[in-house]
C-alpha cells in the first residue's frame, strides 16, 4: 500500500511540481492550500509525513506544526523554507519538525529527504488511535453526584434537540467536555465538532477567523479561507469564553443565528449554513449585560438551554473515579504502568479543595504519572501546594512571609504572583487576569516577557 503524505502549500505552482513528483515516486498525496485546511485534513488520519511551507497567509508552517506535533509528537514533518527563514526553519526542527528544505530545489532532493523521512524509524501510527483516546472521555461521562447526575440527563435531552445550549461554570469544570458530549450524542455526531477560542482570536482578525475572507479583501488576504462557521457547516460550533467576544462581533453573531447565514469577509453574497451552537463562559452573562458589557439580544439567543456546571469541590465524591481515569489515560500514554496511589496521596488529592477544578486534577494526575518512579504515585509525586507538609488548603495557605522575600525584586515578585493566579484559575488566563486586575493582553505580554 502506497505510502500517504499530506502537503499544505498556498503556491500554485509549488502544488503542482510536488504533486508530480511524489505521484511519480508512487506515494499517495493530498494537496491543502492553506494551514487551516490542513490541520482539518491532518486530523483524519491516515498520513505518514507532512510537508509544508514555511511562509504560508494567515497561519505560518511553525503554527501548523505545533498542532500536529500537540496531536501526535511522533509525526515526521518537513518544512519547506526561503532564504530569508533559514533561522526560522531551525528553529522549526527544535519544535520537532524532522527537517527542512531550501527552495528552490530539485525533485531528486526532495524524494531523497521524503524516503529518509518516512524510513526514520519513527513510528507511524494513524492518528485516528490517538484522537480516540483523546475523546475517550467524551462519551463517557458519569457521576455519582445527585446534582450531577441531573445535569447529565439535561445533557442528554439538550443532545436530541436543535437547540443552543450555554454552558456556565468555572473555569476547569469539563465545559468543553459537556459540550463534545451534547456533539457526539447528537444526530449530528457524523459532521465536524469545531471549537474556537474567543478569547484567543486577535481582534483584527476575529471576523475572518469566524466566518472567513476571499482572496485580496484585505492586506495579506493572499487566499480564500473558510471560517469556523463554514468549517462546522453540518456540525457543532463551539464558542469558548463567549463573553470575551468583542461588541461589533457579537452583533454579526445575533445575525448569523438570526438568518442561519454568514457574510466572508470580501465575499459578493452571503453563504447559508447549518451549524448547531455551543457556548461557554465561567462569568455571569446577565450582569455583563447589566453593566453594558454584552448584548443582551445575543445572551438571550445563547441562553435558550442553560447548564451550569458544579466545581469539583461540590462533586467531591467523583475524585477517586476521576483519578482512575486519568491515571489510565496517563500511564497509556507515557508507557508506564503505575497500579494506583499511596494511601496518603489519595486522602490528600480527596481533601483536596481544588481551584482549578477537573483540569488541574488531570494536570496533577499526568505530572504524578510523569515523575513517579515506582509503581504507586508518592504524596511528594503530587507536587501540590500543601502536599508535602498534609495541608490540603492550597497556594492561599503560604504564608505572606513565605511569599515576600527580602531581597526578592519586584519583577521576581510579579513573576510569582503571575503562576500563582494562573495555578489558581487552573491555567485560564482570561480568569487569572481577573484576579490580578489586568486584561488578558496584558497578561499574555508578561507571560511572553517572564518566559513563564
Amino acid at each position: 500500500m502506497p505510502e500517504n503524505i499530506l502537503v499544505v502549500e498556498d503556491d500554485i505552482n509549488m502544488q503542482k511540481a510536488l504533486l508530480t513528483t511524489f505521484k511519480r515516486a508512487g506515494y499517495d498525496v493530498t494537496i491543502c492550500p492553506d494551514a487551516f485546511a490542513g490541520i482539518k485534513e491532518f486530523q483524519k488520519g491516515g498520513y505518514q509525513l507532512v510537508v509544508t511551507d514555511m511562509k504560508m497567509p494567515d497561519k505560518s508552517g511553525i503554527e501548523l506544526l505545533t498542532e500536529i506535533m500537540d496531536d501526535d509528537p511522533r509525526m515526521p514533518v518537513i518544512m519547506i523554507t526561503g532564504a530569508g527563514t533559514i533561522d526560522t526553519a531551525v528553529d522549526a526542527m527544535k519544535k520537532g519538525a524532522f527537517d527542512y528544505i531550501l527552495k528552490p530545489f530539485s525533485p531528486e532532493k526532495i524524494e531523497t529527504l521524503i524516503r529518509r523521512a518516512l524510513d526514520s524509524g519513527k513510528p507511524k501510527p494513524l492518528q485516528k488511535t490517538r484522537r480516540r483516546k483523546k475523546e475517550f472521555a467524551v462519551v463517557e461521562l458519569t457521576s455519582k453526584n445527585q446534582k450531577m447526575q441531573e445535569i447529565l440527563a439535561l445533557v442528554d435531552s439538550a443532545a436530541k434537540s436543535k437547540s443552543t445550549v450555554l454552558l456556565l461554570g468555572e473555569s476547569g469544570t469539563g465545559k468543553e467536555m459537556v459540550a463534545r458530549t451534547i456533539h457526539k450524542k447528537s444526530p449530528r455526531s457524523g459532521k465536524s465538532f469545531v471549537a474556537v477560542n474567543c478569547a484567543a482570536l486577535p481582534e483584527g482578525l476575529m471576523e475572518s477567523e469566524l466566518f472567513g475572507h476571499e482572496k485580496g479583501s484585505f492586506t495579506g488576504a493572499a487566499g480564500k479561507k473558510d471560517g469556523k462557521f463554514k468549517l462546522a457547516d453540518g456540525g457543532t460550533l463551539l464558542l469558548d469564553e463567549v463573553s470575551e467576544m468583542p461588541m461589533f462581533l457579537q452583533a454579526k453573531l445575533l445575525r448569523v443565528i438570526q438568518e442561519r447565514e454568514i457574510d466572508p469577509v470580501g465575499a459578493p453574497a452571503p453563504i447559508e449554513v447549518n451549524v448547531r451552537l455551543i457556548a461557554t463562559t465561567n462569568r455571569d452573562l446577565g450582569q455583563a449585560v447589566k453593566d453594558g458589557k454584552f448584548r443582551g439580544d445575543l445572551f438571550y439567543r445563547l441562553n435558550v438551554i442553560p447548564i451550569h456546571l458544579p466545581p469539583l469541590s461540590e462533586r467531591k465524591e467523583d475524585i477517586d473515579d476521576l483519578i482512575a481515569h486519568f491515571l489510565k489515560k496517563y500511564c497509556d500514554e507515557n508507557e508506564k504502568e503505575i497500579k494506583g496511589l499511596k494511601s496518603e496521596a489519595l486522602e490528600f488529592m480527596l481533601s483536596y479543595h481544588w481551584p482549578g477544578n477537573i483540569r488541574e486534577l488531570e494536570n496533577t494526575i499526568e505530572r504524578a504519572v510523569v515523575v513517579a518512579t515506582g509503581d504507586e504515585i508518592k504524596l511528594k509525586d503530587l507536587m501540590l501546594s500543601g502536599a508535602e507538609s498534609g495541608h490540603s488548603g492550597g497556594a492561599g495557605d503560604s504564608s505572606m512571609d513565605d511569599f515576600l522575600q527580602a531581597g526578592a525584586t519586584i519583577s521576581e515578585m510579579e513573576r510569582r504572583l503571575i503562576i500563582m493566579s494562573i495555578e489558581k484559575t487552573g491555567g485560564n488566563k482570561t480568569k487569572a487576569a481577573d484576579l490580578l486586575g489586568i486584561n488578558v493582553k496584558t497578561l499574555r505580554n508578561k507571560i511572553k516577557e517572564y518566559k513563564i
